[in-house]
């Protein structure tokens, strides 16, 4: 009998986390690198600097080594005293009204731009795969390498745009130099580095929405603003809903065109809250609790925002 309740019990089965790992073995082997990999590039720093911003730690009283001299860490836990300075202050208040009309701005130009490229694209012309490429060129070339094309683009005296406003008898324009002015050369730099993106996963969308709805609708005499809006929006629906998030994420982050095109300038018109936590970090007397602080704010108004904007698709029946 006994022998009986032990074999019952050896073969009883597996756990459900068990019985998970034995059925999906495999792709719990292939995506391990991966999240191991993450943990430790992401993960690791980010939870150093969630421990930074809970204290005073600057350039000044981190240890370090010099030489043969070791001098300690003299830095002091502080709370949550990072992260009122930043809400209280009016910096905060500046930086982020300009980062969300830049973050929309930026967007809503993505998208309109994006969606008309692809839906010209999307009908029958000649060398249209020729127009494809070199559409999306802007977005193969490194940002950092577009960012200084559009400086020296964009240089007040030597510039090329300026060069062209001077050929045709107009005055030059202090395109980075001249606050308003500046923030219109960031975002048509950004507009031109996000554009292709959009434009190739709405062409995407638009080719998976069936002819024969279109056709339908043009024989029962539909007009082309009323198939735009009632089969193209809905059928893009399902695309635009994910892209436009990923392109809020990356415009509201999108540090290399800000700091590489005018640094921020002039006198922080242009500087996006990304770029106010880096120089924190690396400029002037380092301020490391200060910017870590800046960047775990940041990933909580992304994380609200996500949050947010995915439960407003639930309320109108997107799955996401």
């Amino acid at each position: 009998m006994a022998t009986d309740v032990v074999g019952r019990r050896r073969a009883a089965p597996p756990s459900g986390a068990r019985r998970l790992l034995s059925r999906h073995w495999y792709a719990w082997t292939m995506t391990a690198p991966v999240v191991v990999v993450t943990l430790v590039l992401v993960g690791y720093p980010l939870l150093r600097g969630a421990y930074l911003s809970l204290t005073d730690a600057t350039e000044a009283n981190m240890g370090r080594t010099i030489g043969m001299n070791v001098i300690p860490s003299t830095y002091e836990f502080v709370g949550l005293a990072n992260y009122a300075d930043i809400l209280t202050s009016s910096t905060f208040v500046t930086r982020l009204t300009w980062t969300v009309v830049w973050t929309i701005v930026c967007v809503v130009l993505h998208v309109g731009i994006g969606l008309g490229m692809a839906m010209l694209l999307d009908r029958p012309m000649r060398f249209r795969s020729l127009y494809r490429v070199l559409l999306v060129l802007p977005w193969a070339v490194p940002a950092f390498v577009s960012a200084f094309i559009w400086r020296y683009l964009l240089n007040g005296e030597f510039g090329v745009v300026n060069a062209m406003l001077r050929a045709v008898g107009l005055a030059g324009i202090s395109w980075l130099d001249d606050p308003f002015w500046a923030k219109v050369s960031v975002i048509a730099c950004n507009v031109w580095l996000g554009v292709p993106f959009m434009m190739l996963a709405l062409l995407g969308g638009l080719q998976s929405i069936p002819r024969e709805l279109h056709e339908a609708a043009e024989v029962d005499g539909a007009t082309p603003w009323q198939r735009f809006r009632h089969i193209t929006v809905p059928g893009l629906r399902p695309v635009s809903s994910t892209v436009v998030l990923l392109g809020t994420i990356w415009t509201f982050n999108q540090f290399p065109v800000i700091f590489l095109l005018t640094r921020g300038g002039p006198g922080g018109a242009t500087e996006i809250l990304v770029t106010y936590a880096y120089r924190q970090a690396f400029e002037g007397i380092r301020d490391y609790s200060g910017s870590a602080a800046w960047g775990l704010v940041i990933l909580a108004l992304l994380v609200v925002l996500a949050g947010v904007y995915r439960r407003a698709l639930k309320q109108q029946g997107e799955a996401w």
